[in-house]
């Protein structure tokens, strides 16, 4: 490692816990084993690493040893924003930003560190003339832009509760979430711009304040996109314009440990999406740990070569909080509002690499499918300047195909990085933060995360509970980690909680995803549990599956059920997007039948392909498996999935329509294989 290396972070730390505690560990296993046995120990090691602070004591980090309902540094006073702005001093001495922020028309902010602490406390001190108190939720119907995070560290300051939602959620999906949580008052932009196409949101603004009489105060942004139709709101950026003696004294309250910081939401595919509430303290915390794992560090200290840190997310998906989270860390956050591809008559897979190159990022993180569609269509970062600062990258979403990391580290070694670092990280809503992370001092690990997340103790079980090596298994959490939910909103007795994560073991967390720990530490997700293929006893991940076959240069993407029939027979159906040119038909089914029967087993060839037009995903990027098959088993759609909770509504119908069909057919007696979409 030459002097321009940055030390990576988690070194710094254990060379911390040696010279502080004595504490030395020979291997990354080592150090994890101590994690997860001495949560005491590893938890107060974490806070004071990280230099939180307190107005008040705590006698332990954790007082309850339990889940859920673990008791976390009580007596403990903290703030999400007090966390943030303790670097603006020295960020803005040393002239780094905290938000860098570009849109899809090429429009830029950069924000330094004063002048987003100044727009914050502006705001907070106008919620506050307005009757916001702790407690009170304060909604934000936003894209990706720098006013949602000035709202969250606006409500962070006073002790509200921030809920985010996606100007491109369908308004019924939000009403869906915002009923359950109702907010005293809404931030809203009147328009949105993605894929090249000017969307007014000023009716759906209307309607949503019209539903839901609890706002009493609603904040505009004009976005240039809509059309006015909003009246009666206060325009956000007088809220934001305060300056002078008040702003200038303001400061973020102290509160408890486990006070309400946000509240995020399962993707809803299934009934009521569950409203999940994450504390001040928790997120502080599992944050802190995380950024040992992302390597990142202040972006004004010398040996972090100034990073900043772009992870593309919408903002209703729960990336958008851990990017924000980079502040936490005093690095610079790096934003993008707009389409990954550009337009659907004019794809460019290159626009968030050129964003990435103009605001100079270091650290880019995005979704599996993105990476994969790049390696698809042929992107070659060779073409863009300024591409060589990257020196991380980031996958989440779905598991990443090795042949796919391979590529991307071919193209940085072209670059002149072949030391190129991948963080795959896998961990959910449910905890806003990572299980399995990524750890640039271990070796490279294509295609698997590389390691299992400092204090998280995850274990793979198997049917009856036990733990199993190199095998697959249930993804669980044996011991309480502090960004787990602090409770469901409106979930008084806690049921619904216990029912989502602890009712197949007592006490333990189970995730829902299949899992497999492999002897070098590194692991490996194999799709969700509950949308497992299993033929005749053997079980196999979606995912694998989609990694044979997605590399195919047929096939642009692809979703697989196995839907049961009345005698309990097993019909393996498989919808496949075909690039232009392509047809799914004898040629294309031998092609995929080949290509699972020699990289998997011939258990898992479909029994049938069916051409689609594309696949459904939900907000967060994921297939929707689960609601697929069950519209295919019969299952009515209201019980299974809402057209405003996707990403894809144009595309789910066909698939609700598709599913009517196969259900006639099924009762008729009738068989359709190798099917073009209609």
């Amino acid at each position: 490692m030459d002097a321009s290396t940055p030390i990576p972070q988690i070194r710094l730390y254990r060379e911390w816990l040696k010279a502080t505690q004595g504490r030395e560990f020979a291997t990354y296993e080592a150090l994890h084993r101590w994690s997860v046995e001495d949560l005491e120990g590893f938890w107060r090691s974490i806070w004071d690493y990280d230099g939180v602070a307190t107005p008040t004591s705590f006698a332990a980090a954790l007082n309850e040893d339990v889940m859920p309902g673990a008791c976390w540094f009580d007596g403990a006073q903290v703030n999400y924003a007090q966390h943030v702005f303790r670097h603006a001093a020295a960020a803005d001495e040393m002239g780094q930003p905290a938000i860098i922020a570009m849109d899809e028309r090429g429009g830029s902010i950069t924000l330094g560190w004063a002048e987003l602490r100044r727009q914050t406390a502006s705001l907070a001190l106008e919620l506050r003339d307005h009757g916001i108190e702790p407690g009170d939720r304060v909604a934000g119907y936003l894209p990706n832009i720098p006013a949602a995070v000035v709202g969250l560290l606006a409500c962070a300051s006073l002790g509200a509760v921030w809920t985010l939602c996606s100007p491109d959620m369908g308004i019924n999906a939000v009403l869906d979430r915002w009923r359950q949580t109702a907010p005293k008052a809404l931030i809203a932009v009147d328009g949105i711009f993605y894929a090249g196409k000017a969307m007014d949101r000023s009716e759906e603004v209307a309607e949503i304040r019209k539903q839901l009489p609890c706002i009493e105060t609603l904040f505009m942004i004009s976005s240039g996109c809509g059309e006015g139709k909003v009246l009666d709101a206060i325009d956000f950026a007088e809220a934001t314009a305060r300056d002078g003696e008040a702003v200038a004294a303001f400061s973020p309250e102290w509160l408890p440990f486990d006070h309400p910081l946000w509240i995020l939401y399962s993707s809803g595919t299934t009934g009521l999406p569950k409203p999940i509430v994450h504390g001040h303290g928790g997120i502080i915390l599992a944050t802190a740990a995380g950024r040992l794992h992302f390597d990142l560090g202040p972006s004004y200290v010398e040996n972090t070569l100034g990073d900043r840190f772009h992870w593309y997310s919408a903002s209703g998906w729960v990336m958008w909080n851990i990017q924000v989270g980079g502040l936490l860390s005093g690095t610079t956050i790096c934003l993008f509002d707009g389409s990954p591809s550009g337009t659907k008559t004019d794809p460019n897979w290159t626009c968030l690499w050129k964003f990435a190159a103009l605001s100079g990022v270091t650290w880019f993180g995005a979704g599996a499918a993105f990476f994969s569609n790049c390696r698809k269509v042929g992107v070659g970062l060779e073409e863009i300047d300024g591409m060589e600062r990257i020196r991380a990258l980031g996958s989440t979403g779905s598991p990443l195909p090795r042949d796919v990391q391979r590529w991307g580290t071919a193209q940085f070694a072209a670059l002149g990085r072949p030391d190129i670092w991948w963080c795959n990280v896998s961990g959910g809503t449910e905890i806003a933060a990572a299980f399995m992370a990524g750890n640039p001092e271990l070796l490279d690990t294509p295609g698997r995360l590389q390691c299992r997340h400092l204090g998280a103790a995850i274990e793979a079980w198997d049917d009856r509970g036990n733990p199993v090596i190199g095998e697959v298994g249930e993804l669980v959490c044996t011991k309480p980690f502090p960004s787990m939910p602090l409770y469901f909103w409106n979930d008084d007795n806690g049921s619904r909680y216990r029912e989502s994560y602890f009712s197949e073991w007592p006490d333990v967390w189970r995730h829902g995803d299949w899992l497999t720990i492999g002897r070098d530490g590194s692991c490996t997700i194999s799709g969700r549990s509950d949308a497992t293929i299993n033929r005749h006893g053997v079980r196999m991940g979606t995912a694998e599956i989609y990694a044979a076959v997605e590399q195919l240069p047929e096939i642009e993407d692809t979703l697989i059920i196995d839907v049961e029939d009345a005698n309990g027979d097993s019909d393996l159906i498989m919808f496949v997007v075909p690039v232009a040119g392509q047809n799914v038909d004898k040629s294309m089914e031998a092609i995929i039948a080949s290509a699972i029967r020699n990289r998997l087993s011939p258990r898992f060839v479909p029994n049938r392909l069916i051409a689609a037009p594309g696949i459904p995903r939900t907000l967060s990027g994921k297939k929707q498996e689960l609601p697929i098959k069950r519209l295919f088993a019969g299952w009515s759609v209201a019980k299974v999935v809402s057209p405003d909770a996707t990403a894809t509504p144009d595309i789910l119908s066909w698939y609700i329509e598709r599913a009517k069909l196969w259900q006639r057919d099924v009762e008729s007696g009738i068989d359709r294989r190798s099917e073009q979409a209609s």
